[in-house]
């Protein structure tokens, strides 16, 4: 198969690293004796010296791609416009796939920062964010909406809100993530207020009132009362915020006072 054999030396030969998605202790120690190798996975059992974490389970290989690259040039690993060779398993826990991408292929979205260094449990955040795309691409009965989520830190954003009505969630021990919850979270979502999520997924409360001052807030040209009130949130406790702008349909995410995603929801 000489065809196959240029053809894979080819994809390979300008490569400035190589990318091992979970690998086995075997594959990594073949590689790495001749390879610049980057694993990345939920942990690194291979005891690689250069590790990219998956903090969530990314079904869809080029999910996994878009943040192992975008968590590896984040880190200094890897430069913005190098040539990268990505080894994953699709079918199988063996290697089975090939893909051969650069760096600067995949605009930064900001989500590696998002999940990988927030407070609250990355599948809260996964779900939160699922949500927030959902509602941008549907809207509430064929219309757009806008909405806030807050969350991590619950205490203290409560601390920092006040209510704009009652709470439908004051008495419930209801998580985001649940499909019924999260038909009543879209439902709600409609009037005015955010949502209060805990670090583990519990909805703290629904039409909260964000009282932080917005003074010092640095957000883009354009952006309105949501926007400015969750950078103000999020620069004063250690939740992030994720906002659906009801104008342009934008899911920006914010932290520490700062907007550090912004995605489309019909290309997310």
């Amino acid at each position: 198969m000489t065809g196959l054999d240029d053809f894979l030396d080819e994809l390979v030969a300008d490569a400035d690293a190589v990318f091992l998605f979970s690998p086995g202790k075997t594959q990594y120690e073949a590689l790495a004796e001749d390879d610049d190798v980057v694993v990345v996975g939920p942990s690194n059992d291979v005891e690689a010296e250069t590790f990219v974490e998956l903090p969530l389970e990314f079904e869809d290989l080029r999910d996994r791609i878009r943040f192992g690259v975008e968590g590896a040039v984040e880190h200094g690993h890897v430069g913005e416009d190098a040539e990268l060779v990505c080894l994953a398993g699709v079918f199988d826990e063996d290697v089975d796939t090939v893909s051969q991408v650069r760096a600067d292929q995949f605009e930064k979205s900001g989500v590696y920062d998002l999940f990988a260094n927030s407070r609250a449990e990355p599948s809260v955040i996964r779900d939160v964010l699922e949500v927030a795309v959902e509602l941008g691409k549907k809207g509430q009965k064929g219309k757009p909406v806008g909405a806030l989520f807050v969350v991590g830190d619950a205490g203290k954003v409560m601390n920092k809100s006040r209510p704009l009505s009652y709470n439908p969630f004051e008495k419930s021990h209801v998580h985001v993530g649940d499909p019924i919850v999260n038909v009543m979270l879209k439902e709600f979502s409609r009037l005015d207020g955010a949502f209060v999520i805990s670090d583990s997924g519990k909805i703290v409360s629904a039409y909260r009132y964000l009282e932080p001052s917005a003074e010092g807030v640095d957000i883009p040209k354009g952006l309105g009362a949501r926007h400015m009130a969750a950078g103000a949130i999020t620069r004063d406790t250690n939740a992030i915020a994720i906002v659906l702008s009801e104008s342009d349909g934008l899911v920006r995410g914010f932290k520490a006072g700062e907007l550090i995603l912004e995605l489309d929801p019909e290309a997310y």
